[in-house]
């Protein structure tokens, strides 16, 4: 494997100083080459100069890869938020982002994913497309799901202006984003309802192949996740857009419902693109949550340790002498499961490489609602405990375990997170087991904690929930390296810190930024929704 790809940013083109597409600079999508007679342009040189009818659904395709950031998974998530989430922990000693370094270099393909590869395709379909066509609408689902990926890694981000030429792109507080967002779905939502016959995209829509029913339900659903993330800042617009999406139809039959991104030679999952590279194991949280529930999951997740055929997982942000220290190294702890790995490993797969990547499941809408209805809002007929305990149904299920014994002894389980039996001594992560609890303390850690579980491996949203509700506690990094953080047990990570390319490139526009985030440029500045 050629290192050096891993960390290949997409060149920015400069069509004059002071002429840049919002963020960074122009990239031209589909092998559309750049042109440097710019000013004889009248139209954005980022957009296709003649498309059909039959040119859309590829573009649609790129667009839907592009949001979940498939092609640069590494370094847009595995080595940032997957880590912050701690489904995983890093084995190789030269990533220090584990440790809260801050490498833009890297988190930038993220960034790039989006503004560069999602956002000019979906404005294409927008241009040739009516507003009122399920098209159109499926574009706009897909760039709610893009975009509150990035806003929920940086905060303020360029959005209302975002694809237009100008001298500087101003940032959008997050707030305002978020409101533009359930706008987006209202619209997208009322309109598909009209087209509920129709195929739009057909199977270049890698996620449903263009099923306007199940894409009602992922578009409620994303609904429903995103009124929970603003459910501290704003309560009762939080409720009134969770009870709408819930009366409306969300995700409620689990292998149906799923939105899993078909892969294939040419469009990889990136977690097993990666997985060969021997570089991140299971993290000690996930260890001591699985192997203490006895969670049936924990192989379909993880494959045994090489070294002791048991699942262990090491903590996040341990030094560089601790990563070569017995206990600690690759062999000695799990590596991602059969699903993501490759025949190298024991157990791994020979297509791995087109497992289907998973975009949302049925399971998170039980415990979405579940968590609502611990607040008292309307989320349909079932209990909290029958919401929490479906999603663990749906879980399991996804995951190919169906005996009904197996679930039924997994739901009734008092049996506690374990200790992980790591050098460090470090105790179970928690103290809760997976049997209902009798007050709803228990009750919204034990949500949180299963939630966290069911949308394996998205540690981007696992992240973003995390720190939105921080309902149950991931142990502290062991190290910090990062200034903003000199002692990891009293702070943790709440964002990625604005982009130097930005700062070099879009200086103006950033400054809008900086007065949108309210606080320093720090990883410790929490986010508008975050108010833990």
């Amino acid at each position: 494997m050629n290192r050096s790809a891993l960390f290949k940013i997409i060149p920015i083109t400069l069509l004059r100083q002071k002429m840049i597409l919002s963020l960074l600079g122009l990239c031209i999508i589909l092998s559309i080459s750049c042109t440097k007679k710019y000013n004889d342009i009248n139209t954005n040189p980022n957009a296709l100069t003649s498309v059909s009818s039959a040119d859309l659904p590829y573009i649609f395709t790129k667009a839907e890869d592009a949001s979940m950031w498939s092609t640069s998974y590494q370094v847009a998530q595995n080595l940032n938020a997957d880590q912050y989430a701690q489904y995983f922990a890093c084995v190789a000693t030269y990533f220090p982002s584990d440790r809260y370094v801050m490498r833009d270099d890297w988190f930038n393909s993220a960034w790039t994913s989006i503004y560069s590869d999602m956002l000019p395709q979906l404005q294409t379909i927008f241009q040739n497309t009516d507003p009122t066509s399920a098209e159109y609408s499926l574009a706009n689902i897909i760039w709610v799901l893009g975009f509150d990926r990035i806003t929920d890694y940086w905060g303020p981000i360029p959005y209302f202006k975002a694809g237009q030429i100008a001298d500087y792109v101003a940032y959008d507080s997050q707030d305002s984003v978020y409101y533009d967002f359930f706008k987006r779905l209202d619209s997208s939502i009322t309109n598909l309802k009209s087209h509920t016959s129709e195929t739009p995209f057909g199977t270049s829509d890698i996620i449903y192949s263009g099923n306007v029913t199940s894409w009602l339900k992922f578009a409620n659903t994303l609904k429903l996740r995103l009124a929970m993330r603003i459910s501290g800042v704003a309560p009762t617009l939080a409720q009134k857009y969770a009870e709408e999406a819930v009366a409306d139809g969300v995700m409620t039959t689990s292998t149906a419902d799923d939105a899993l991104m078909l892969k294939s030679v040419n469009t990889v999952n990136g977690l097993s693109m990666m997985s060969d590279w021997n570089e991140f194991r299971m993290s000690a949280a996930m260890g001591s949550i699985l192997n203490g529930y006895n969670d049936p999951r924990i192989g379909v997740y993880f494959l045994p340790a090489v070294n002791s055929s048991k699942y262990r997982g090491l903590r996040n942000g341990l030094s560089t002498t601790q990563l070569g220290q017995s206990g600690n190294m690759a062999g000695d702890n799990s590596h991602v499961g059969p699903r993501w790995a490759s025949t190298s490993f024991a157990g791994g797969t020979a297509t791995y490489l087109s497992t289907s990547q998973n975009v949302m499941c049925t399971a998170e809408a039980y415990f979405l609602r579940a968590e609502a209805k611990l607040l008292g809002w309307n989320m349909g007929s079932e209990t909290v405990q029958e919401l929490y305990e479906d999603g663990i149904k749906a879980s399991m299920t996804q995951w190919g375990i169906t005996d009904a014994t197996t679930i039924a002894n997994y739901i009734n389980g008092t049996t506690l997170p374990a200790a992980p039996g790591d050098n460090l001594s470090s105790a179970a992560v928690s103290d809760v087991p997976v049997k209902f609890g009798a007050t709803a303390a228990i009750q919204k850690r034990q949500i949180a904690i299963q939630k966290w579980l069911a949308i394996f491996p998205d540690g981007t949203e696992a992240w973003a929930d995390y720190r939105r509700s921080h309902a149950f506690s991931l142990y502290p990094v062991v190290n910090s390296d990062n200034t903003d953080i000199p002692d990891p047990t009293k702070q943790y990570i709440r964002r990625l810190t604005f982009l130097i390319q930005e700062k070099q490139s879009n200086a103006k526009g950033l400054a809008s930024g900086y007065t949108e985030l309210g606080g320093d440029d720090k990883i410790t500045t929490p986010l508008w929704w975050d108010l833990n």
